[in-house]
């Protein structure tokens, strides 16, 4: 029996995501996704025209929730700031966690690929809202270091349940801010 063509797009996109998250984007191929999903390589080109194609629309959500995070923080300003900036952060990368074990598998080819076209602008507003506006050493590294720890964490396969490790997520970017909350 043939899988409906929505199910078979799916399982085309679900394969590819775990392929580029283990393997990288580079070192996989159509081929490679066709092999794990089934079907031939005229198949899977049926539903997209290319790797990047399947590429682009991986990344395009967690873009498009990276903007939303930045327009919910537009306004906002000092410590609420700094904490919507970690909470909202932190729940992106567990959310996306395969997306961005994809971004730091291949980071510089990746880097200038379109559906992340806004990311460097909304990271560095983002940064800005965890260092509170400051432009001083103390913000600018402590921000970077929560930008880069929490996104390298949730690329990782620790064995932690989920609400754990957003609450420790959470509280340790909180307090390398010196954020803490009782």
């Amino acid at each position: 029996m043939a899988r409906p063509a929505s199910a078979l797009r799916g399982h085309i996109l679900d394969a590819a995501l775990d392929l580029f998250a283990t393997r990288g984007y580079k070192g996989t191929s159509l081929h490679d996704i066709a092999q794990v999903v089934g079907c031939s390589k005229a198949s899977l080109l049926y539903y997209f025209v290319s790797k990047e194609a399947i590429l682009t629309e991986l990344l395009t959500p967690a873009g498009e929730e990276l903007g939303a995070l930045d327009a919910r923080l537009a306004g906002v300003e000092g410590i609420p700031a700094a904490e919507a900036a970690v909470t909202g952060f932190v729940d992106l990368a567990m959310r996306f966690r395969r997306e961005v074990k994809v971004l730091f598998q291949d980071i510089l080819g990746l880097t200038g690929h379109p559906a992340l076209g806004a990311v460097p602008a909304v990271i560095a507003r983002l940064m800005a809202a965890m260092a509170e506006g400051s432009a001083g050493a103390k913000g600018l590294v402590t921000a970077s270091m929560v930008i880069g720890a929490v996104s390298v964490t949730c690329a990782s396969d620790l064995p932690v349940p989920d609400e754990d490790l957003r609450a420790e997520l959470i509280r340790g970017a909180l307090r390398t801010l010196d954020r803490e909350t009782p």
